[in-house]
This record gives C-alpha cells, sequence and structure tokens, in this order.
C-alpha cells in the first residue's frame, strides 16, 4: 500500500499533468473562437463547422482526463473525453476513450491484461484532481474476477441521483465496453434487464460509432425514447461526451404536426397498433378508387365526351402499375383520362375540312359549318382558327397541332365540370380524413396510437404536408426501451432508417404496452429478416440485492423461462411495505415524502391516484425531472432511477392489462431504498415483502 506522502506526492504529479491539458484546451478553444469569428463572412459551412468545434471543445469541461494506463513496456497513456495533441505529428497529450489503444481502460483484467501494467483512475472536480485509485493487473497481486474499476464503480453507483444521467465513460465494465464497440452494421439489439446500463451503453455506442464512421453525422443519428421525461433525464449524457448533432424525439415527436389529445382504452390503442392496421389502411386507400360499370359522361364546354368503363378501368390499372402513393398515381390517372378526352374532341373537330371558300363539307352543324360548341371548344384552348391558313397545300388541312392539342388538355385540366369527374373516378386523400373516417375517431382529436397511423396513411397517400415531416432520414438510430413500440410504430420508425443502421436496447420482461414486443424476432424479421443480432447485458449495477431479491416472486410468476440481472451491491437496507387506507392514501404519502431528506425520491403510482398525489405533494405532474420529490407513473419512470422509490397501490398496477411488468419497472428503478404502501390486501407476490406499522 503507498503511503499518503506517497499517494500525495502522486496527486500532485497528476495534478500538474491535468493542469496542462486544460491549458492546451483552453488554448484550442481561443482558437477555435477566433477562427468562429474570423468566418462570420466565409459562408454557412466554414461557420457551422467552428461553431460545432467550439462547441465540442466546450462540452468536456468536466471530468476531461479520467484515467491513466502504464505499459509494461513503460509507455504510459491518459485517458480522457477526447484527444488532445501538442502538434499533429505528436503523440498525444490525451487519448479519446473511443479510440482503440485506450480499450484496455476497460477490458483489461489480470487473466487479460493486454500489456497493462497499472490502471489508475482519477477522479477530479472542475479542474482539481481529488483522488487516484490505481489497480495492478499482476496476478500475485490482484484477485482474479473482480470488476473492473470497482472502487470508482461503486462510487458512482452510490452517489445520490441528481434527477440527470450521467455518462459512464469512466467506469464503464468489460461487458458494457463490447457492445459499446461492436462494430455490426445492421441491427444491434440490447437486451438487458434493470440496472444493467443498456441506456448508457446505446448513447456511448453512438458515440462511438459516430468517431469511427464519422460520415454518420451527414445523415443525422436520432435518439427515440419511451417519453418526454426520459429524454430530460438523459439530455446531457451526448453532450458530455462532446456529441451535439443529434435528434431526440418521442414516437408522436417524429411528427410535430399531430398535437395529441386524447387516450384510447387499452384495447384500442392494442387493436390500432397491429401489423395489420398496415393492410387496412391501404386497403381504405385503393377503396376510395372508382371503377364504374357504366359509361362515364364528361362535358366540356357544352360538348360531352363519353368514356367507356374499359377505357377508365385501363386508365385506374396504368396509374396503379406506376408504383407511386395516391395522390401521385391519381395525376398519372388524370393524364391519361385528359389525353383520352382530347383525343375524342380532336377526332370531332378534325373531321371539319375547308374548302376554300372557309366552309367545311364535314362539319359540326346541320349547314357544314363549325358549330357554336366547336368554336368555344377551340376557343377554351387558346386556338384561334384561320380558313385561309395554309391555302398551298394540297388535301385535307388538320387544324390543330402539337401545340394547341397541349393547350386542349390545358383546358380539360383546368376546367370545372371535367375535375369534378376526375375526382369522383380517383378523389385527392388526406390522411387525416382517411384515419378519422377508418377509426371513426372524433374530428381533429389524435391519441398516441393513432400516430403511426397517420404516418403510414400519410405514406401511402404521398401527403404533401407529411412527406416533409416523414420524409426526413437518418443514418443511424436508437430506439430505448424499444420494447414499448407496437408493431405500427416500428413501421414508422423504420421508415425513417432506410439504411437499417440501429441500435435497439429494452426488455421483453418490462414491457407495459399491450401493443408492444413480446419477441424481438417477431419484431424485426419484417424488417430485416434475420439481419439482426442480439448483445445480452446480464450485470445489475443499479438495483442493490436485497430489492432484487424482493422482486423474485413477481419475475418468477410471470417470467418464468427468463432470468433477472445479478446484483453485484448490497445496499444494507430491505425493502418494506405498509398498509393503509383508501381514504388516507394520500396523507400517508405526503407524511412519507415529508420525511425523506436523503437523496431523490420517486414516488411511483398508478395513473388514477396521479392526480390526487401531486396535488396533496403539491408537485408538478409530468414532474420537473430534477426536483427533489418527483411522482410518477410506471410508464414514466421508465428508463429512470432514483435514491429511493415508494409505490402506491401495487393491486391497481397489477389491475393493468401488462401490470405485472409494470410493477417490475417500479420495484427496480431504486439504487438504496424501496418502500411500498397498500390499500387492500398485499399482492400475493409482494407479501413476503416485511411489513412496518407507523
Amino acid at each position: 500500500m503507498p503511503t499518503s506522502n506517497e499517494t500525495d506526492r502522486e496527486r500532485v504529479v497528476e495534478q500538474e499533468y491535468v493542469t496542462a491539458l486544460y491549458a492546451r484546451l483552453d488554448a484550442l478553444r481561443e482558437i477555435a473562437a477566433t477562427r468562429l469569428s474570423a468566418a462570420r463572412d466565409a459562408g454557412r459551412e466554414t461557420v457551422a463547422w467552428w461553431q460545432a468545434e467550439l462547441t465540442r471543445l466546450e462540452s468536456v469541461e468536466d471530468r476531461l482526463c479520467f484515467g491513466r494506463l502504464d505499459m509494461r513496456d513503460g509507455r504510459r497513456t491518459y485517458i480522457g473525453r477526447l484527444g488532445l495533441f501538442q502538434d499533429e505529428d505528436e503523440q498525444p497529450l490525451l487519448l479519446d476513450w473511443r479510440a482503440p489503444a485506450a480499450r484496455p481502460f476497460y477490458t483489461a483484467t489480470m487473466a487479460a491484461a493486454h500489456g497493462v501494467r497499472r490502471r489508475r483512475r482519477i477522479t477530479t472536480r472542475g479542474r482539481v484532481v481529488l483522488a487516484l485509485d490505481d489497480e495492478l493487473l499482476d496476478p500475485d497481486t490482484a484477485e482474479q474476477g473482480a470488476l473492473v474499476g470497482e472502487a470508482a464503480l461503486v462510487a458512482a453507483l452510490t452517489a445520490d441521483r441528481t434527477g440527470r444521467m450521467r455518462d459512464i465513460v469512466t467506469t464503464l465494465q468489460a461487458e458494457q465496453d463490447r457492445i459499446v464497440r461492436d462494430g455490426h452494421t445492421g441491427v444491434l439489439v440490447v437486451q438487458g434487464g434493470p440496472g444493467t446500463g443498456k441506456t448508457a451503453v446505446a448513447l456511448h455506442r453512438l458515440a462511438y460509432l459516430l468517431y469511427t464512421r464519422p460520415h454518420l453525422r451527414t445523415g443525422g443519428v436520432l435518439v427515440i425514447g419511451p417519453s418526454e421525461v426520459f429524454l430530460d433525464y438523459i439530455g446531457q449524457v451526448l453532450p458530455g461526451l462532446g456529441e451535439h448533432a443529434v435528434v431526440t424525439a418521442t414516437v408522436p415527436r417524429l411528427r410535430p404536426d399531430i398535437q395529441v389529445s386524447r387516450t384510447d382504452p387499452p384495447e384500442i390503442a392494442e387493436a390500432k397498433g397491429q401489423a395489420d392496421m398496415a393492410d387496412r389502411i391501404a386497403a381504405a386507400v385503393r377503396s376510395r378508387v372508382r371503377t364504374p360499370d357504366e359509361p362515364v359522361e364528361v362535358e366540356f364546354e357544352q360538348q360531352v365526351v363519353r368514356l367507356d368503363p374499359r377505357e377508365c378501368r385501363r386508365a385506374v390499372e396504368m396509374a396503379s402499375r406506376a408504383g407511386l402513393p395516391h395522390n401521385q398515381a391519381r395525376l398519372v390517372f388524370q393524364q391519361r383520362i385528359v389525353e383520352l378526352l382530347a383525343e375524342r374532341l380532336v377526332d370531332r373537330m378534325e373531321k371539319v375540312v375547308f374548302t376554300e371558300t372557309g366552309e367545311a363539307i364535314d362539319g359540326g352543324s346541320a349547314d357544314g359549318r363549325l358549330s357554336a360548341a366547336d368554336l368555344r371548344a377551340l376557343a377554351a384552348a387558346g386556338l384561334v382558327i384561320d380558313p385561309g391558313q395554309d391555302d398551298d397545300q394540297d388535301g385535307p388541312k388538320r387544324l390543330l397541332d402539337e401545340a394547341d392539342i397541349a393547350g386542349l388538355r390545358g383546358a380539360l385540366l383546368a376546367d370545372a365540370a371535367v375535375c369534378r369527374v376526375l375526382d369522383r373516378l380517383w378523389p385527392p386523400l388526406t390522411a387525416r380524413q382517411l384515419v378519422t373516417d377508418l377509426f371513426a375517431n372524433p374530428a381533429g382529436q389524435w391519441s398516441t396510437a393513432d400516430i403511426p397511423l397517420l404516418d403510414e396513411a400519410a405514406t401511402v397517400i404521398g401527403e404533401t404536408s407529411a412527406a416533409a415531416n416523414s420524409g426526413v432520414t437518418f443514418g443511424h438510430v436508437v430506439v430505448d426501451e424499444a420494447q414499448e413500440l407496437s408493431a405500427m410504430a416500428w413501421r414508422m420508425v423504420m421508415r425513417r432508417c432506410p439504411t437499417r443502421s440501429m441500435t435497439i436496447v429494452g426488455d421483453l420482461a418490462q414491457t407495459g404496452d399491450p401493443a408492444g414486443a413480446s419477441s424481438w424476432d417477431q419484431v424485426l424479421r419484417p424488417h430485416v429478416a434475420d439481419r439482426w443480432r442480439l448483445a445480452q447485458l446480464t450485470v445489475n449495477y443499479r438495483t442493490p440485492v436485497e430489492i432484487m431479491a424482493s422482486t423474485g416472486d413477481l419475475f418468477a410468476a410471470h417470467h418464468p423461462g427468463l432470468r433477472p440481472p445479478r446484483s453485484v451491491r448490497a445496499a444494507g437496507e430491505s425493502p418494506w411495505r405498509r398498509h393503509t387506507t383508501l381514504a388516507r392514501l394520500p396523507y400517508v404519502i405526503a407524511d412519507i415524502a415529508t420525511g425523506h431528506t436523503d437523496g431523490q425520491l420517486a414516488i411511483i403510482t398508478p395513473p388514477s391516484h396521479l392526480a390526487a398525489l401531486g396535488k396533496a405533494l403539491c408537485l408538478a405532474t409530468p414532474p420537473a425531472i430534477t426536483d427533489p420529490v418527483v411522482v410518477l407513473t410506471p410508464c414514466q419512470a421508465k428508463g429512470l432511477e432514483f435514491d429511493s422509490v415508494l409505490i402506491v397501490d401495487p393491486a391497481a398496477i397489477l389491475a393493468a392489462p401488462l401490470g405485472h411488468n409494470d410493477l417490475y419497472v417500479a420495484m427496480t428503478r431504486a439504487t438504496r431504498r424501496l418502500g411500498i404502501v397498500h390499500t387492500g390486501p398485499v399482492p400475493a407476490e409482494l407479501s413476503r415483502i416485511q411489513e412496518r406499522t407507523p
């Protein structure tokens, strides 16, 4: 063991080095700021590049350097949030954590040291070195199988929660690092139980991919989360890793033009999420196209032109074969019908052949001259007929050239009566009207389950306003809490990632949406066949063994074929439960919350109690995620973590369609303490939890 004097000397050495790193960082920031100021007149792209560079340099202020590797060959490498060089051709002063040479910092063990003699973790606050944590990777001096960086990891796990997720770049474990650096170019599914760090792993993998595949920045990257609360919670992670050019959204927010104003009953939401809704929407669009059984009469300038049903049918078939969305195929149909109408009118007009005196020998009127209807039709097409034109030509004279016929087609398309016939045969559609009609929705009121249906309908229809929204595509997409997405929501997401480069994160044991996933293969096969891969996280770093043990009966009853993740630490406090009456429930919860002073507390309640509890505790719903006490539903709590969790009325949570999964989610959010308040008999799955009396 090093003496205190030796530790102090080492801390001084590291402080000098860290100070030098910040000096280099400050110099680079000054250069970037100067270049940005000078580039104001150099073009938008140059300004954007230097602005992004300055933002990147400013985002790594906290914990710039967090590690050091001492190699057995005498080399020494410092690890941090980005690479720093004194000059471009020199060895790095600081190695980016994503660089291949930095990987042993996360993976080296006694059994596979990768040439590492010592791994040092450097704890800083601001620009000050606070502590050093050394691991000697020598089989004779270290215990095989220990967690990498155990002291730093435990410190991170036991620190008070702040309502914001912190990155885990300083404490990534080997199991997590393998997934972060996975080079799979297709769909990678990260399956992991509570506390395994799957969200952090997915975000770090995204940062790694942007480092190793910078072209992804051109296409853009998208992170989809289950709720606005969740997106707020993870909002600092990627900027803290130096990545700012990332779009975050919930599934409804992928269509910002549609506002959610109502909630469907669970059975309706489940039905709307099924894959066969796509077929229903496509069939509904097709059914709007009419193929008549009787001749269709079209009036144009007091002339009536008749279209045969077979001609209409062939025009529909031709437009359908074009493979275009409904509204664009409609233009093909209109063009063909107008061509037919123009041909009939031209044939009728061309039967008039003029003599040298201008008299017609086969006119459209009884006296052999052009009829008034003929003249109106020609005038509508912008034509003026001169009987004496082309006097030097022999034989019948053509009245209309190609430019004239094109003008006639334009006149037909502009004619109100013609347009009414065209719209009756192949009407223009909007997604909103189609979904309203198909599902008998109240006009203008949309649920979350309606959003994928509207997006699907907009795609099939080719709605111009929707194309601007759904047409945005991304180079890589991360989907968190992916088990919650319905089959229709997956279609919506896949349209935004045509390359199918995706990181999908979830846990099938936590599915709370009745339309959500029960099998990854079932979810993905329709879109990528077998071109996806599963990566498993098995170690629970967040939830103490005492709390995980309290979920054992619940998990075994509903997921007998699955194994929960293994917890790596104990908190020293057992979960408890307490009985009260429904009438006293708000007061009991308020009393417990008032007495809580240690860390952040989440009160997780079924939706039926949310308003009453928020009022009793004077708390906002939805909450400000950084508040010391927050009130959430199980759905809102997905992906979050807190120091303490108080679960309200577990029987009501269990009554939801997948309530056992919602309760499992609620019970596994805590890093230290778990309490349960029930208003009736305790559910059987919780009966072995110790009861506490007031």
